[in-house]
């Protein structure tokens, strides 16, 4: 992994030095070896994109944390999941996505962020089940308890299933200030539709939907329908819940993926998805500090072009 040498948030983040002294318990042993030599080297910045409706840049790699985050009071996995963002953090990223359904998932983020003393250094996103003012909002406080923070970066809505499902409390939240962004998702295809005709709608700031190198539908339409609304790009599963490495279990990653930098499969199948303009930034999940600091690189070096694109999913629909 890579990063420049001197890294401190413009935001009020930690540096390097503040994020091994900050009493976290995180020694420079437990730290990766890649993690440790990015620190020492100038670097490559993590690839940014714009947040089509502010232009605020956004690291195009970030951490989803659906059932990895789930371990309750484990120490021991929780230990591990500390080094997890402490690698996202020291590699440029910012992005953090869980929600309100996932087990004690958000409670384990918030203790871990507040012991890292890394709030002010991350864009914190979650999702919640409910549109309705009164149960919703309880929800969402909820929610914002268990992450210890007052507000959010980004408010989504949990699984569009009703084409006339309304961002109207959540827009009133954002203008309380209880989020800076809101917006949708969906990991089932069976209910594209409705998420397309909410997406063209509300025209939300975000749209956060199942997609990668082996579930391309969203490609075809839900991706055109983000552009025009102008909705940031967030996509779930990139790595399909471990099924693309399955696919390529035993085999090397081609030597032709070195003309866009992929020096292995996870960055081989993020790449693939930056590769799409229209994505705004990829979060695969792990509970593996190694892991994170790996896909992080996928934000470094060249990205595919649309030919390359091409090729990249013919070779990995001949696997399967």
């Amino acid at each position: 992994m890579q990063h420049r040498a001197s890294w401190i948030d413009p935001r009020g983040g930690l540096s390097r030095r503040q994020l091994l002294a900050s009493g976290a318990g995180i020694s420079l042993a437990a730290l990766p070896l890649c993690l440790l030599n990015g620190w020492s080297l100038a670097a490559e910045e993590l690839l940014s994109r714009p947040i089509p409706h502010t232009g605020e840049m956004l690291p195009a790699v970030g951490l989803g944390t659906a059932s990895v985050f789930d371990v309750g009071q484990d120490e021991a996995q929780r230990a591990n999941l500390k080094g997890v963002i402490a690698a996202l953090i020291s590699g440029g990223g910012r992005l953090i996505d869980t929600a309100s359904s996932y087990g004690t998932d958000e409670e384990v983020i918030g203790a871990l962020v507040a012991e890292l003393r890394a709030r002010g250094s991350l864009f914190l996103a979650t999702k919640i089940e409910s549109t309705e003012a009164r149960p919703g909002l309880k929800e969402f406080r909820q929610s914002l308890e268990r992450l210890r923070t007052d507000k959010v970066d980004l408010l989504q809505l949990h699984n569009v299933t009703d084409p006339k499902q309304s961002l109207a409390a959540f827009r009133d939240w954002k203008a309380q200030g209880l989020c800076r962004y809101v917006g949708v998702t969906s990991t089932f295809s069976r209910d594209y539709g409705a998420m397309e005709a909410v997406v063209r709608r509300e025209k939300p700031d975000f749209m956060q939907v199942e997609y990668s190198l082996g579930s391309r539908e969203a490609e075809k339409r839900l991706l055109p329908t983000a552009k025009d609304a102008g909705s940031a790009v967030l996509t779930a599963l990139p790595f399909g819940r471990s099924s693309l490495f399955r696919v390529v279990k035993g085999k090397d990653v081609p030597d032709w993926a070195k003309e866009y930098d992929a020096a292995s499969w996870g960055q081989f199948f993020l790449k693939y998805l930056l590769g799409n303009e229209v994505v705004t930034a990829v979060i695969p999940g792990t509970d593996k500090a190694e892991h994170m600091s790996d896909n992080l690189g996928a934000g470094r070096g060249r990205l595919p072009d649309q030919a390359q694109r091409r090729k990249m999913a013919e070779y990995f629909d001949q696997l399967r």
